[in-house]
């Protein structure tokens, strides 16, 4: 797969020469940061967006530029997503599955990190019910939606390295709770989620990847402590590049409409590019093995559906 695309590749660069008139696309977490910016991106490039977000008011507010951006019949409309509360996630996919129009890709961008413990709505623990189960119930309700060629996209991150998945205990009840590694068991449910995905759908050329966006100071990071910050930068955040907003959404925006599809699908994408495997605990890039397992990505599936009470099957 040819690319000259890279950490310090923007939207713009990505989506140079790229008409997405009449495409329609989702993001969640339209209402700060990355979300916004992939927003913008694809509208200005003639897609019709669909932002979900948790406050509307913030949203409509914070998307101003994503409306003014839009061109060649691009734009956006908002819906209001809690991925904190399995009510709020039905109530907007049934409005979208009842409304019946179709989706090109789905790119899911909403999430929390390193936050106190505490519990969703749902009883969950806050990290894995909103960043996984809150995406796991939204997305599988949105599949028959979804056009043959079809992309969705799991935001995950590099704290996928932090910690795999705790079937036998996802809630820390038994536990003890630490938000990094809260926040790395979610991310690495993103990418077995995004695995278990591909799997399911390719048959109906629908793919699904997952994407570490990079570090990029958002609200995200709202959570972070001193202590926290010294334990995923050791030497200090001088000493970490950062990525501006525009190139911490490029991954996504490549992953979605610009990349072949054959050669994201199933995979863990980063810096626009299909991340290596990698078990080296000392390596800052690439992804680790048990993220990409087919039959941990099988045990998550069912661990899910067992935890949100509802089952999902796309024969």
């Amino acid at each position: 797969m040819a690319s000259n695309f890279g950490a310090e590749s923007t939207t713009d660069d990505v989506l140079d020469g790229v008409n997405l008139k009449g495409k329609r696309i989702l993001v969640t977490g339209a209402s700060a940061g990355l979300g916004i910016e992939t927003a913008r991106a694809l509208a200005a490039r003639g897609a019709l967006v669909v932002g979900a977000a948790r406050d509307l008011d913030k949203a409509k507010r914070a998307t101003e530029g994503v409306r003014a951006a839009a061109a060649n019949g691009g734009g956006l409309e908002l819906v209001q997503l809690d991925l904190a509360s399995l009510a709020s996630v039905r109530k907007c996919a049934d409005a979208l599955v009842a409304a019946g129009k179709p989706f090109d890709a789905i790119i899911a961008n909403a999430g929390v990190m390193a936050c106190p413990k505490g519990k969703t709505s749902d009883g969950f623990e806050t990290q894995f019910g909103t960043n996984h189960l809150g995406h796991f119930v939204f997305v599988n309700k949105l599949v028959p939606l979804l056009k043959p060629g079809a992309r969705i996209i799991n935001l995950s991150s590099a704290g996928h390295r932090f910690a795999d998945v705790d079937l036998d205990d996802p809630n820390f009840e038994r536990t003890e709770y630490h938000p990094f590694v809260s926040y790395g068991r979610s991310k690495t449910a993103n990418i077995l989620f995004s695995v278990g995905l591909d799997r399911r759908l390719k048959s109906r050329d629908i793919r699904s990847a997952a994407v570490h966006p990079g570090g990029i100071q958002t609200e995200l990071g709202r959570h972070l402590t001193p202590e926290l910050i010294a334990m995923i930068m050791p030497a200090g955040p001088a000493s970490f590049k950062f990525k501006t907003i525009p190139q911490g959404s490029a991954t996504s925006v490549w992953s979605a409409v610009v990349a072949p599809a054959s050669a994201v699908g199933g995979q863990y994408c980063e810096d626009c590019h299909v991340a290596e495997i990698t078990n080296d605990p000392a390596s800052r890039q690439g992804v680790r093995s048990y993220a990409l397992d087919p039959a941990r990505a099988d045990a998550l599936w069912a661990k899910s559906e067992q935890m949100v009470g509802e089952r999902f099957s796309f024969g």
